[in-house]
């Protein structure tokens, strides 16, 4: 990572992430969603670390698609960069949902936390694309599709929902020594001006 990106991925890591999470009319949020057993751990309580093996880093390829097969994700990936305000931007409200990478952490299948963000609604066109990734559970596969052909396939290690104003940054932004991803989305209750909580979802390289 230059020293530029790593300075812009620490400023994002002191950032409330997706503070709008699309906002508007949406009628549908992964709070309301039902909820597989076992899917998440409470805030503050990550589950222990997963037992599958952890697979080899991969050489830096950006990522240009996301299927996560549990929740019914096969979505287009768009690359994301800072806001003016220097909080981390987010996927524009479009019919067509994207995720979208954050371009200043490691590409995924690198050593250390790819992010990847989506919305759970997109005002007035409804649900996002992460609309059920609270759903997800421990041991659901993730495949990021990269630029260079290759597919980085994570296994999710823990799903915690946590509140914004207690976003755990060190743990989705700080250094690891393995390849691992975050997935994130807001979740909770909803207000007139979005949600209360994030959803994160952790998982690590495993093919």
């Amino acid at each position: 990572m230059t020293s530029l990106s790593r300075r812009a991925f620490v400023t994002a890591a002191t950032a409330t992430l997706l503070a709008g999470c699309g906002g508007g009319n949406g009628t549908t949020s992964s709070a309301n969603a039902p909820q597989r057993q076992g899917s998440s751990t409470p805030s503050g309580q990550p589950s222990a670390p997963s037992s599958a093996k952890t697979a080899h880093a991969l050489a830096r390829s950006v990522p240009v698609t996301l299927r996560v097969p549990a929740i019914g994700v096969d979505t287009p990936v768009i690359q994301l960069g800072l806001a003016s305000d220097g909080t981390v931007q987010v996927p524009p409200i479009t019919a067509h949902d994207r995720a979208g990478w954050y371009r200043h952490s490691p590409t995924p299948g690198q050593t250390g936390p790819s992010v990847i963000l989506g919305h759970v609604t997109v005002g007035a066109y409804g649900d996002g694309v992460f609309r059920h990734l609270a759903k997800l559970r421990k041991g659901d596969r993730i495949e990021a599709g990269l630029e260079n052909g290759t597919t980085a396939t994570f296994t999710v290690t823990t799903v915690r929902t946590v509140a914004k104003a207690d976003f755990p940054s060190d743990e989705v932004y700080g250094n690891v020594a393995r390849p691992e991803l975050r997935l994130i989305t807001c979740g909770g209750t909803r207000t007139g001006t979005g949600y209360l909580d994030n959803v994160i979802v952790f998982a690590t390289l495993t093919g």
